[in-house]
């Protein structure tokens, strides 16, 4: 493979305007990354820990690998909402436990008991997509008062989906286990129950269908805590809980071995020798351009990523707008598909072939999304640019080895789809601070707008009103603007979290240490390609 070789300056202005601002959104980024760790607040947590009982990232840290990494998904689920606690009241995402990458859901029990919201249920309905699809083991850190119940309507169905989500696991031979740290109540029992490893700190971890006061108020009986669903009962009378843990430590360590028992290990190893890049991934806050409308080299993304930084480009002089090729993250080989501009047919077409080569020789696509869509106008559709894009279209949508798509820059249009968005469902899908998406952008949609009331206005025979057009198409653009951020798409979790930049390689490379734990399969066959 060659080596890629950066053609930046950085110390031109424009390098150093896009690092400014870009290290400008990675503060936003940790501001609210703050407000979602931050739980229920400062009375709240000060409540939970006078109880003796550690806080959800600290159990989460305890059960982890010491030094290991942690990938949290979905960390700012809700945000884009006012009055949400961002993260929907669990920590969720990926890390080692006794050299096992396991999915791990905690609940935090400092944001309304614990209790399942609605992006909480979300967040874990998508935790739950990883670990089925990349074959890894889920662990529950669990102290949940049941379902949010003012919000019943949001969570009642998706809730019985994630019952049903913990069986068909243990069908496949995939294990849940749950470690239970406090009341579990209603829907919060149902996870540990339907488990299949189940540990409870003694004196301290209850689970009942419904608490002494509704059992009191349904039957007359009156019946304690202890009785009724205490960690002793269920492990000596009941047989729910498989194992009773002295404290909170203990349970962990527990936990931390029924893992290093079940011997999951990757279907395929690291082939690769894992060495870093050439070139510093600090300067990738420079590279990427703050404005989306201002195109930039992804070879100077990938020369700062790769291992190495060795690219084996495909089809270099053909279709120029789509870069494809082969590198290396982490040990493991990836086939890259990255904008450098607008996709045309050459692109497109190029781009189908490509990921059948990927296919036919077993190796995870990585797509890093910078792009505005197809070109439209009369030439390219004499040309068959519908044609082009359906057929990259289809490769993508059939295509069966695993992908990865990282949002670098803008996502608009068929050209989200044909890069693998979140409709596409690729394994993984994380965004940088910069990105932005839409159906187009808020300037081309107020156009667009102004175009449909003047030819509608021309059609019946009056005036335009000028001042109300716009103030509409202001509207509109505003309104496109604020949805279409990094913060807004995350907070409704079309991806798994935005990243930092600089962290892209670390992140890549966990990400396909999890896709390697289930075989990696190519497409036998495609849908009809129109020629």
């Amino acid at each position: 493979m060659e080596r890629l070789k950066s053609r930046i300056d950085p110390r031109s202005d424009g390098f150093v305007a896009n690092a400014a601002a870009n290290l400008a959104g990675v503060e936003k980024l940790h501001e609210l990354l703050a407000k979602a760790r931050a739980g229920g607040g400062e009375r709240a947590v000060k409540r939970h820990v006078s109880r003796g009982k550690l806080l959800p990232r600290q159990r989460v840290d305890l059960l982890l690998d010491r030094d290991s990494a942690f990938l949290e998904i979905g960390a700012l689920a809700g945000c884009h909402e006012g009055g949400v606690v961002p993260g929907g009241s669990i920590v969720a995402g990926l890390g080692t436990v006794s050299g096992t990458l396991c999915s791990i859901i905690a609940s935090d029990s400092t944001v309304q008991g614990g209790a399942i919201t609605a992006h909480g249920l979300k967040r874990t309905a998508r935790l739950g997509e990883i670990g089925w699809d990349n074959r890894l083991a889920e662990v529950h850190l669990i102290e949940s008062a049941g379902a949010d119940l003012p919000n019943q309507a949001e969570i009642f169905v998706p809730g019985g989906a994630g019952f049903r989500h913990i069986a068909q696991r243990s069908a496949a031979g995939l294990p849940t286990l749950s470690l239970v740290f406090g009341s579990c109540t209603a829907g919060g029992a149902y996870v540990p129950g339907m488990s299949d490893y189940t540990v409870m700190v003694a004196d301290q971890a209850y689970m009942y269908l419904a608490g002494p006061p509704l059992v009191k108020m349904a039957t007359g009986e009156v019946v304690g805590d202890e009785a009724l669903g205490g960690a002793a009962m269920h492990s000596r009378v009941s047989g729910v809980s498989d194992w009773m843990a002295s404290s909170e430590a203990d349970a962990v360590r527990l936990g931390r071995q029924v893992v290093a028992q079940l011997g999951r290990v990757p279907a395929l190893p690291p082939t690769g020798a894992g060495d870093p890049p050439l070139h510093d991934p600090e300067e990738l806050l420079g590279v990427a351009s703050a404005d989306v409308r201002v195109p930039f080299d992804p070879r100077e993304v990938l020369a700062r990523v790769v291992d190495g930084s060795r690219f084996l480009e495909f089809k270099p002089d053909y279709g120029s707008t789509l870069i494809t090729g082969w590198a290396e993250i982490g040990g493991y080989r990836v086939g890259v598909l990255t904008n450098q501009g607008v996709l045309y047919g050459a692109s497109a077409e190029k781009g189908a072939q490509f990921i059948q080569l990927c296919n036919q020789s077993r190796t995870p696509l990585l797509f890093l999304q910078n792009i505005t869509g197809f070109m439209v106008g009369r030439a390219v559709e004499e040309a068959g640019i519908i044609k082009a894009g359906a057929k990259l279209i289809n490769a993508v949508s059939n295509s069966t080895v695993p992908a990865i798509t990282l949002m670098i820059g803008g996502s608009y249009g068929a050209g989200n789809y044909a890069m693998s968005g979140r409709a596409y469902r690729p394994r993984f899908l994380f965004a940088w601070p910069n990105h932005r998406i839409a159906v187009m952008g808020p300037e081309q949609l107020a156009g667009v707008l102004d175009i449909v009331r003047r030819g509608a206005a021309a059609r019946r025979g009056v005036e335009v009103d000028e001042e109300q057009l716009q103030t509409m198409k202001s509207m509109l653009a505003g309104k496109v603007e604020h949805e279409s951020t990094a913060w807004a798409s995350s907070g409704r979790l079309w991806d798994d979290g935005v990243i930092d930049p600089r962290d892209t390689r670390a992140v890549l490379a966990m990400a396909l240490r999890a896709v390697h734990h289930a075989p990696v399969e190519g497409a036998a066959s495609y849908g009809t390609f129109r020629h």
